[in-house]
């Protein structure tokens, strides 16, 4: 076995090394230039004069909250007119003084129909009979009563604020529409909101409108 010297390499360790020392050839210096990594740029110091840096503010709404849940979108609901709007702009089809006294109350009905706990259904049928057969009598004036519906939260057929609203359009379709003169809620001594004048044409042959 070869003695080991003093820095732990054997005689024939040392013959070994130094033989694979004498086949390398040293890098030139260009060379381990470019192999070498490019030194790292140390940290730029920032200048007095520039501004310091700040991530941009979100824009939150005035009543936001953490935890808070978020207020229900306003939603704008066009105005839809009532019975007696609507019959307010209707054209006036008869006597301006005779009309001035209906709408005071001082004309007495002449007959009157109740369509109270009826469905629509029944209520049209029994107005349409109604209003053809006061015609044929000679009535000028009757009173449609529908109640006003406040509180009534039934179904539609049988609701009667939803006759309050129907009657109206009913009175001014075929066949009642060519003997209906004018429509108009009823003073408040008759029934208020819950009712309406209805002035019928004369029958043929009787003259005037």
């Amino acid at each position: 076995m070869a003695r080991r010297g003093r820095g732990g390499l054997s005689e024939d360790d040392k013959a070994l090394w130094a033989q694979v020392a004498r086949s390398v050839t040293p890098m030139a210096a260009a060379e381990r230039g470019r192999l070498a990594p490019p030194p790292a740029d140390p940290p730029r110091a920032p200048s007095p004069s520039s501004p310091p840096v700040s991530a941009p503010r979100l824009a939150l709404p005035e009543d936001f909250g953490l935890g808070r849940h978020a207020a229900p979108a306003r939603v704008h609901v066009a105005h839809l007119p009532t019975p007696a709007e609507r019959l307010a702009a209707q054209p006036l089809r008869m006597d301006a003084r005779t009309h001035r006294s209906l709408i005071r109350g001082k004309l007495r009905p002449d007959a009157r129909i109740d369509l109270h706990g009826m469905t629509l259904a029944v209520a049209k049928a029994e107005l349409t009979g109604f209003i053809l057969r006061a015609q044929a009598a000679g009535h000028r004036l009757v009173l449609v009563i529908t109640g006003k519906g406040k509180g009534d939260h039934g179904p539609l057929p049988v609701r009667s604020g939803a006759l309050r609203h129907e009657v109206p359009y009913w009175l001014h379709m075929a066949p009642v529409a060519q003997v209906v003169l004018q429509v108009v809620p009823a003073h408040v001594r008759h029934g208020g909101g819950g009712a309406y004048y209805v002035y019928l044409r004369r029958p043929r042959g009787a003259g005037g409108p």
